[in-house]
């Protein structure tokens, strides 16, 4: 069976710890041939590390010899270099977020619809068993009416990389944790059209002086993302969204949930509860899983692997991942305009 040929863009700690170790246990379909990074040093202590071929400073010289690509570096790049390896004849499976714009987004997506390639956007908590076993469930649910998302660290700005630079970036707490969960939300409800959003985004906390941080040292002077955002979205069937993100909160801990109410039940995801009127009582339902990181990993691999060699579908379709970003911009735009967006 032939072997998808697989390339490295940018070798940070998400493609050493999640998407090579995914790729490399999924040697019998998938081989990693390649890598590149601009520090070509460090590409070649990853090369060596993973044992990997070919190594490269530019990403264009690696496109000849892939079959697809996993891009994992800062968000500014993502469009630019997903675009490039798309018109090279590449399958691109794309870190989150999509791009910084939705702009950007609709000439990946139209790249790729030209080349004929697979595109996807690596929003790995769909592969969560807890968020697998809630899209299941929906059904059960009735009509979507309310859903409510927080992803809350207390104390844990990244202090390494470049995710406090927004001109890399596009934002902080937001694009970079915030949009896992909106977007999982986003799967739970069906990909809802949203028509407004209403969002304010913070970083008082982080550009206080000698703030407690659980993740290493950052310059409170110069940080110019937000640490903290709070939004409400309406979507055109009638349901709305309660959303709220931070990486600084004053809050008694780290707290990740996505629950929804219905017109038959309601859920709740982490951790995974059913809630429905039945046989003259009110339930609750709980199950047991796994909600494993690594496997979420694996099995993103996996479906995108698969997806390119003609075997499954996208999971993560990108269309679906420029609605995230579409709310995210809109998000940020309502925050510095103080009011509200409408989306068409």
């Amino acid at each position: 069976m032939r072997k998808l040929k697989m390339g490295i863009i940018g070798v940070g700690g998400i493609a050493q710890d999640r998407h090579i170790p995914a790729y490399q246990a999924l040697s019998d379909k998938v081989e990693i041939t390649a890598i590149q990074d601009l520090k070509i040093t460090k590409a070649k202590e990853v090369a060596e590390k993973f044992n990997i071929p070919y190594v490269f400073s530019d990403y264009e010289e690696l496109f000849a010899t892939v079959d697809a690509v996993t891009i994992c570096t800062p968000n500014k790049f993502h469009a630019e270099i997903s675009i490039a390896a798309l018109e090279a004849g590449v399958h691109v499976l794309c870190e989150k977020p999509m791009a910084i714009t939705a702009e950007e987004c609709d000439l990946m997506i139209k790249a790729a619809k030209k080349a004929d390639k697979c595109l996807s956007i690596a929003y790995h908590y769909r592969f969560i068993e807890s968020v697998q076993l809630a899209k299941q469930t929906m059904k059960e649910v009735g009509d979507p009416l309310v859903a409510r998302v927080q992803a809350l660290r207390c104390r844990k700005v990244p202090g390494w990389g470049v995710f406090t630079n927004k001109q890399l970036q596009g934002g902080g707490s937001l694009i970079d944790w915030g949009c896992h969960f909106l977007d999982a939300a986003l799967w739970l409800l069906d990909e809802p059209n949203a028509v407004e959003v209403t969002g304010t985004t913070y970083n008082r906390l982080s550009k206080t002086p000698n703030q407690l941080n659980d993740w290493g040292n950052f310059d409170h002077e110069s940080f110019d993302v937000d640490d903290h955002v709070s939004s409400y979205i309406r979507f055109e069937n009638g349901a709305s969204m309660l959303f709220e993100c931070s990486w600084a909160a004053n809050i008694k801990e780290d707290t990740t949930n996505v629950s929804i109410s219905g017109s038959n039940g309601g859920l709740n995801v982490f951790p995974i509860e059913f809630y429905q009127p039945k046989h003259g009582a009110y339930l609750t339902t709980t199950a047991k899983v796994e909600d494993d990181q690594a496997k979420a990993g694996f099995l993103q691999a996996k479906n995108f692997i698969e997806s390119c060699l003609g075997e499954a579908e996208l999971v993560n379709k990108p269309e679906q991942a420029r609605t995230v970003t579409k709310i995210i911009e809109a998000i940020y735009k309502s925050s510095e305009n103080k009011s509200s967006i409408t989306l068409n």
